[in-house]
C-alpha cells in the first residue's frame, strides 16, 4: 500500500457541512492519469485537487482538478481549498499554482478566509441549442467567447423563479457546458445555480470559475467593480468578486473537516 495524505474542505464555507467539498492531495509526483481519475471517482466530491512542488519555478505548485468523469480545465472552489491546506499546512500568506490550461493561479490571505485570482470569462448573447429546453425556462443566453471552459450564463427574472428551477438532468448530460442560470439576489447582489451534468455533476455547491464568468457579467450591469453573490444550491455558499482588469478576485473560507490518508494499492 501507498498512503498518500488528503484532506476533505468545505470551500467557500465558515462551518462544516456547507460550501463546496473538495478532497485535496499533495503528491510527491505526478501519478498516471488513470490512477488520479480512479482516485476522483472513489472520493466521490465535484472535485478532487491533486497538487505536486512546481520544479519548473513558475509556481510553487502544479495544479490539476478531476470530477468523478473527467479532468477539468478549471475549478474555483477546489483551489481555494489547496490554498487552504498548504497555508494551513505550511504557513505562508500566499501561494501559486501553475496550470495546464488556466496559466497561474494565486491563493492568499485575507482576514479570516482567503481571495483566489481567476482569469476573466467574457460571455455574448448567443443560443446554446437545446439548453433553455433541457433548463425548462425561457430567458436570455450568453455562452462563453474565450476562457478556459465551455460555460453559458442564463439570465433570469428573480431569485425566486431561479430556485423554482428543476432541470432535467438527462437533457443536460447532453450538453457539453456549465449553464450557470443567475439572477439579481434578494440578499446577496448576485444569486446563481451552477448545473453541469455532462462533467459528472448535476447541480454544484459553490462554483468558483462559474464566478469568474459572473464577475464581468455582473460588474457591466450592476456599474461597479465589486458585488456580494450567493450560489442557492443544497449546501449553499456565500461569495465577494472583485473584478481587477483581467482578473477576478472571489473571496471566501475554508473550512478542513478531514485530515488523513488515502491507501493506494501497489
Amino acid at each position: 500500500m501507498t498512503t498518500l495524505p488528503y484532506w476533505h474542505v468545505d470551500a467557500f464555507a465558515d462551518r462544516p457541512f456547507a460550501g463546496n467539498q473538495a478532497a485535496v492531495m499533495p503528491l510527491g509526483g505526478w501519478l498516471p492519469d488513470a490512477v488520479l481519475q480512479a482516485i476522483a471517482e472513489e472520493n466521490a466530491f465535484a472535485e478532487t485537487a491533486f497538487v505536486v512542488r512546481d520544479r519548473s519555478d513558475g509556481a510553487g505548485w502544479e495544479l490539476r482538478w478531476f470530477t468523478p468523469t473527467s479532468e477539468v480545465k478549471l475549478c474555483g472552489h477546489a483551489t481555494l481549498a489547496s490554498g487552504h491546506v498548504l497555508l494551513t499546512r505550511d504557513g505562508g500568506d500566499e501561494v501559486s499554482f501553475r496550470t495546464r490550461h488556466a496559466g497561474t493561479l494565486h491563493v492568499r490571505r485575507q482576514g479570516s478566509g482567503y481571495e483566489l485570482s481567476l482569469p476573466v470569462s467574457p460571455v455574448e448573447q448567443l443560443p446554446v441549442p437545446g439548453l433553455l429546453e433541457a433548463l425548462g425556462i425561457d430567458a436570455p443566453v450568453f455562452d462563453t467567447v474565450a476562457g478556459t471552459e465551455e460555460t453559458a450564463i442564463i439570465l433570469l427574472e428573480s431569485e425566486a423563479q431561479l430556485r423554482a428551477m428543476a432541470p432535467d438532468m438527462r437533457a443536460l448530460e447532453k450538453i457539453d457546458r456549465m449553464a450557470i442560470c443567475t439572477a439579481p439576489g434578494e440578499t446577496a447582489d448576485v444569486v446563481s445555480r451552477v448545473f453541469v451534468p455532462a462533467w459528472g455533476v448535476p447541480e454544484d455547491s459553490v462554483t468558483g470559475s462559474a464566478h469568474a464568468v459572473l464577475a464581468p457579467f455582473w460588474a457591466a450591469r450592476l456599474g461597479r467593480d465589486s458585488f456580494t453573490a450567493h450560489q442557492a444550491s443544497r449546501r449553499g455558499g456565500d461569495l465577494t468578486c472583485r473584478l481587477e482588469g483581467d482578473r477576478v478576485w472571489l473571496g471566501g473560507p475554508c473550512v478542513t473537516v478531514v485530515e488523513g490518508s488515502f491507501l493506494l494499492p501497489d
